[in-house]
């Protein structure tokens, strides 16, 4: 078990396994000290904590997932209690090593959406862009275990390059999110190298980096390393806080340098049995990390990745937590609940069903309470008054992508699951009522083509006369 103590060279407060009593202060607080001294064996830890027998087993097996765990995270840990929060998520259990249904090496298939390694595109206007397979110290639910903590499948200069590249190459790119691995523990000119070009492309807007180093290393947070992110604003940080055992002084420091260096900062968490499925364990996770200005961003659902069977949850307790969250605590407080969809579909986020039923011009919605009431909707709204406004606004490309959206705006009628043409054709051959040149008796008249797009023959003259019609009604 941790204590804490005030430094005498500052004011700051340390904490600290009894272990490393008489480590001096200067060496505790730096970063590179940390780093050098990460336990990853039972003779490591056994001096720590009280290894159980799963823990032992684990910790002796071949081919786990890397362990290595700085000394500060480690003094964190509950030294005789198996069930603690931290111990748990980093500590490998026998657990690790059953399989389960649905599990796969890549759940969220990364590799399969990166144009070239390490740079993941699956959103519109949004690129991940992994920077290392190093962290300072290692999740035991990781998502990319399939490459985090291998020091063979870390990126090459060549690969930054490649990165970079295409992100130049291509303009609707405008926010690129560094993550890994951790790129917090990269050699500080190198992420300095990184984030300057990136800052040189004209149409990328922000920069985000995804870290656990502020939770398993604060002290890398020091003052040269906030001057040297405050020159490429505007960069936004979201750090990785699972349990309120994880909110320290030293934390609360790190955050609170971030923010001064103007850095705004958010929170991704993991739902994970054992450690923090509970309403009462979130409510007060999340009342932490805003009391030192870190907001709540993201609740995952646990992924369906190898060797994290045991932390997985049932989405019904993840509702269940928001339904404990949203009323319950201040609307900034709440992060959103999303599963990140196995086999590549992105974030889908999930909350309680608040709209009970919908009218022709009521909606009937009830709130943490239960309490029920209607919102009458306005019958003169007029839809198409913005689009003047709207017009001004250069529409940015969503090739192939634009999804329900597409259906709202009247970009297309329906969505075809793949094959869908194929299956229905039945095997026949093109016919005198079915063939390429009669493609235009399913086109719906007034929806589809993008502009730009070749219009089907007679479908210009359709949409003209479609649009004369409007006209005349209006007026």
């Amino acid at each position: 078990m941790a204590n804490a103590k005030n430094s005498p060279l500052t004011d700051e407060v340390f904490t600290r396994a009894p272990y490393w009593k008489d480590v001096p202060d200067e060496k505790w607080m730096d970063w590179r000290w940390q780093m050098s001294h990460r336990l990853n064996s039972v003779q490591d830890l056994s001096v720590i904590i009280n290894l159980t027998d799963s823990e032992r087993k684990a910790l002796s097996a071949q081919g786990l997932f890397r362990v290595d765990i700085t000394p500060y995270f480690a003094s964190l840990m509950d030294a005789d209690d198996p069930s603690c929060p931290v111990r748990k998520q980093i500590i490998p259990t026998a657990r690790e090593m059953v399989s389960f249904e649905s599990m796969m090496e890549d759940s969220l298939a990364e590799d399969k959406h990166s144009p070239v390694p390490g740079l993941v595109h699956r959103y519109p206007d949004r690129v991940l862009m992994l920077v290392t397979t190093q962290c300072a110290s290692y999740c035991r639910y990781c998502t990319r275990s399939r490459i985090v903590g291998d020091p063979t499948q870390t990126f090459s200069r060549s690969e930054f390059d490649a990165q970079i590249e295409y992100i130049e190459q291509t303009p609707q790119i405008r926010d690129v999110l560094l993550s890994g691995g951790d790129p917090m523990v990269l050699a500080p000119k190198l992420l300095d190298m990184i984030l300057s070009r990136l800052h040189a492309i004209p149409h990328v807007e922000i920069v985000r980096i995804g870290s656990r180093v502020p939770v398993f290393l604060p002290m890398r947070i020091d003052e040269r390393f906030c001057e040297m992110v405050s020159k490429y604003h505007p960069l936004w940080i979201n750090i990785h806080v699972n349990s309120p055992k994880e909110v320290t002084p030293e934390l609360a420091a790190a955050a609170d340098r971030l923010t001064r260096a103007g850095v705004p900062l958010g929170n991704q968490s993991v739902l994970l049995a054992g450690v923090n499925d509970s309403v009462r364990i979130q409510r007060k996770l999340v009342h932490e990390l805003v009391k030192i200005r870190v907001r709540p961003y993201y609740l995952y659902q646990c992924d369906l990745v190898e060797g994290a069977g045991h932390f997985r949850t049932s989405i019904s307790k993840g509702i269940e937590i928001m339904e404990g969250l949203r009323g319950h605590t201040s609307g900034y407080a709440v992060p959103t609940y999303v599963v990140d969809a196995p086999g590549g579909g992105g974030k889908i986020p999930l909350q309680p069903n608040y709209i009970l039923s919908q009218g022709v011009d009521k909606v009937v919605l009830r709130n943490f309470e239960g309490f029920v009431t209607t919102y009458s909707e306005p019958r003169d709204y007029d839809a198409d008054e913005i689009k003047t406004q709207e017009a001004l606004i250069e529409p940015r490309p969503e090739t192939g992508q634009d999804g329900i959206y597409g259906l709202l705006d009247g970009r297309r009628m329906f969505i075809e699951p793949q094959g869908f043409a194929d299956v229905h054709a039945r095997g026949g051959a093109e016919h005198r009522l079915r063939s390429g040149e009669q493609a235009q008796k399913w086109q719906p008249l007034g929806i589809g083509a993008l502009e730009g797009d070749k219009l089907a023959d007679g479908e210009e003259e359709k949409r003209q006369a479609l649009a004369d019609g409007e006209e005349k009604v209006g007026e």
